[in-house]
């Protein structure tokens, strides 16, 4: 039932010229389709590199060459080409969080001293207040033309006219900085709700290029759909090595729209977390329910699984309907952010769709590992990929399993030069012979693939002096259907000592409704907790369960903030 591995066709490339070079040897193939009042549009990969030359010509024209330029909007061929742009023009480049005050934005791109923004339209008003207050930001570009525009604002369509015009008559060329200089600029809130600017570079940034292209089974000819925020380094390095492969690149312009543009643009696969990789299985088998096709779903399941093992793989032909959903082509997925349940893997693998999880994290652009597709391990996050080696800082005991837990250490050309103008930070993030230190505590088996226990700063320390992942428990209770989301904490008990794990739970929407019987919902998932509880170790069990009446607040990439539960 293993995949067997297969040869990667890409072109491996170390600098941002290179790259531009291999994105113009696609020529005529398409890069991107996407949606547009209610049309969908396409652009070649010889258009976008054309595009991305004439705009980094029209940057450096207006005095832009070499300055820290921010980008923020939705996901659109402008916002990849005004990234690649910026860098092609010398700049650094300052990817901004689209969900942030503006406010907020406007702090932090001044303690950064960025000199331009580039958004889209629907950030046309929100930068009124910047225009007349911010202290550094001296040009204002909007994406697309709009009604609106003024003096103070300048257009993207017209740089980009301007610098194929300046191109012309005075040529340009791709700036060659240093493998190690300053590229990108992130601001990360991590688990703290306080940001910090993440600074990476070409080497940083291409290394992780090729060693997703290296590891991850994509072809040439595959077409992906592009889901999650661009201002996220996973999206944003998936896409990037998407564009080097040549592949075709559908753009999601809303989460309502999932199904017109999965049947419009057909993929054959795809990048998610896992929120959206569990809304996929919840909508497969919701389905089944309401056409009276569960039990036939369920067997039709049982039996492919059969037929495979003697070499009959009836999969695309028994699930046609399911697959259909999601453009009749998806075969394969990518998971990252957060760990998948097991048996919905399986579930999955069972339809006809792999999915192979991944780990990263920003301050290593972001790729660290990745499971691979020829040679999977349940609950693993795969080996390290090529651009890194990890380690793990062992603790004192071995856990269950034989294996030496601590928290996951990476070393290698993916890792970031450091946080920008803050050397407290850079201090407690790297360890003394120079390996970063990602705050994820897990363990590596013989064969060297990585799992992921839980977040240092999340631990729960009782009063016995043992250490409990939250993230670990929480796994366990993602299988109680009833539950929609929870987190685990440490409550003290009435003595002021005893610390009790506590799970708050925020009770299951398509079972008890969106205003669910608080007292109903309880008794349910208090009484599934205790049966939880005989499968774990005695110092792991839930001694309290609280009913929380809304969904926990989110990151963009779906993560619950977990230091915002109380």
């Amino acid at each position: 039932m293993g995949k067997k591995k297969t040869e990667r066709v890409f072109t491996p490339v170390s600098n941002l010229k290179e790259y531009l070079a291999v994105l113009n040897n696609h020529g005529e193939k398409t890069a991107y389709r996407y949606p547009q009042n209610n049309e969908y549009y396409s652009i070649t990969y010889k258009e976008f590199y054309e595009m991305i030359i004439s705009e980094a010509a029209g940057l450096s024209a207006m005095g832009l060459a070499g300055k820290r330029i921010a980008v923020i909007g939705e996901t659109s061929v402008e916002w990849v080409s005004s990234y690649l742009a910026t860098l092609a023009a010398g700049g650094s480049i300052i990817p901004m969080h689209k969900e942030l005050a503006i406010s907020a934005i406007g702090g932090l791109l001044e303690s950064v001293e960025a000199e331009a923004i580039i958004f889209s339209k629907t950030f046309y008003s929100k930068m009124t207040e910047l225009k007349a207050t911010h202290s550094t930001l001296k040009k204002f570009i909007c994406m697309q033309d709009t009604a609106e525009a003024d003096d103070g604002v300048y257009s993207l369509n017209e740089i980009i006219k301007n610098g194929r015009e300046y191109a012309d008559k005075n040529g340009f060329s791709v700036y060659e900085r240093g493998a190690e200089d300053l590229a990108v600029m992130l601001f990360t809130s991590g688990t703290t709700g306080t940001s910090k600017c993440v600074m990476l570079c070409e080497k940083n940034i291409f290394s992780t290029v090729n060693s997703a292209c290296a590891t991850v089974e994509f072809f040439p000819d595959d077409t992906i759909v592009s889901v999650l925020p661009l201002h996220h380094t996973y999206e944003l390095a998936c896409m990037l090595s998407g564009l080097n492969y040549g592949m075709e690149v559908g753009i999601n312009d809303s989460i309502r729209h999932f199904a017109k543009n999965f049947k419009e643009f057909k993929p054959t696969g795809l990048v998610l977390v896992p929120l959206i990789v569990n809304t996929m299985h919840s909508k497969i088998m919701n389905e089944a329910k309401k056409s009276h096709k569960y039990a036939l779903l369920r067997t039709m399941m049982a039996l492919s699984n059969g037929l495979r093992k003697v070499g009959i793989d009836l999969r695309h032909v028994f699930f046609k309907e399911v697959l259909g959903a999601f453009g009749g082509r998806l075969c394969k997925i990518i998971s990252g952010g957060a760990p998948l349940s097991p048996k919905m893997v399986k579930e999955f693998d069972s339809l006809g769709i792999t999915i192979a999880e991944g780990y990263g994290i920003t301050e290593c652009s972001p790729l660290i590992s990745v499971n691979p597709y020829y040679a999977l391990k349940k609950g693993s996050v795969g080996p390290s990929v090529p651009s890194c080696k990890v380690r793990i800082d062992k603790g004192t005991e071995k856990n269950e399993k034989g294996y030496y837990e601590g928290e996951i250490q990476v070393k290698g050309s993916n890792v970031m030069l450091g946080y920008y103008n803050n050397k407290e930070e850079n201090a407690k993030a790297f360890t003394v012979d120079g390996w970063y230190k990602t705050g994820d505590i897990g363990y590596m088996d013989k064969d060297g693939y990585i799992y992921i226990t839980g977040r240092l700063k999340s631990v729960i320390v009782l009063e016995n002096g043992k250490n409990v992942f939250p993230e670990e428990i929480e796994e366990y209770l993602s299988k109680i259907t009833e539950i929609g989301e929870c987190v685990v904490v440490g409550r003290k008990g009435e003595d002021g000592e005893t610390v009790n794990l506590t799970v708050i739970a925020y009770p299951n929407p398509e079972i008890f409704g969106e205003t669910p019987d608080e007292a109903k919902a309880y008794e349910i998932i208090r009484k599934k907790v205790v049966e939880l509880n005989r499968k774990l170790p005695s110092f792991k069990h839930i001694k309290a369960v609280e009913i929380r009446k809304e969904p926990f607040e989110k990151t963009t990439s779906r993560k619950i903030k977990r230091h915002l539960v109380k």
